[in-house]
């Protein structure tokens, strides 16, 4: 594995080492169809680095916390752009997730938004993104879009229990405040269903429980 990943992290560069030992052995009078096998493995090696990229170096400092090296990786992408479609969408994704971590929600947005237009591999994944997006939308007083968002990460599915109590308390105060209280005791009930232990999420569900007895509907 060790291996591999160091052949990932320098294919660039032993790619370019390959074509010149190729143009090398040419120019002592070695023909092209000896020296082919070594032009078509410096081929898959460029090819690979600019339509795959290195995400999957990623993993290993993603699970140790080293969000630096992650940012390091993440910018030896030149162009992203190039990224098989999955993989620009997995980019755009840890991008957007890095940004939230910073508090730059403006490109946290922008990343997470280019994550979604491009589609997840994983619908899993683009629950969360647009989880994330009507998250955003509502910390910004826009609940149409908001609500929009957040209704698409239901759709979708969202990943972890947590996440989709959060999805179904929002989706909740949303509807107490359009004063449609039947929908909103459906989606709190929903909240609770999930059975989130995480002590922010209890602790919002306790206060909701307070009041949203007593309302009609």
């Amino acid at each position: 594995m060790k291996f591999y990943n160091l052949i990932i992290k320098y294919r660039f560069w032993l790619s370019l080492v390959l074509v010149g030992g190729g143009v090398a052995l040419n120019m002592t009078g070695t023909g092209f169809w000896p020296t082919f096998p070594i032009y078509f493995v410096a081929l898959i090696g460029l090819l690979s680095h600019f339509f795959i990229g290195p995400l999957r170096l990623i993993q290993e400092p993603m699970e140790s916390g080293n969000i630096e090296e992650v940012e390091r990786i993440l910018n030896g992408i030149w162009f992203p752009n190039l990224l098989y479609k999955p993989v620009r969408s997995t980019y755009y994704t840890i991008k957007g997730n890095l940004a939230m971590m910073k508090q730059d929600f403006d490109s946290a947005e922008k990343h997470l938004k280019k994550s979604t237009d491009l589609g997840s591999p994983m619908p899993e994944a683009e629950g969360a993104n647009k989880l994330q997006l009507g998250m955003m939308a509502m910390q910004k007083g826009d609940l149409k879009q908001g609500e929009s968002y957040i209704r698409a990460a239901i759709r979708a599915g969202i990943p972890d229990k947590e996440s989709e109590a959060v999805a179904y308390l929002t989706m909740c105060q949303i509807f107490m405040n359009k004063r449609e209280f039947r929908a909103a005791k459906d989606f709190f009930r929903k909240a609770k269903a999930c059975k989130p232990t995480t002590k922010q999420v209890v602790d919002q569900i306790k206060e909701v429980e307070k009041y949203i007895s007593r309302v009609p509907g």
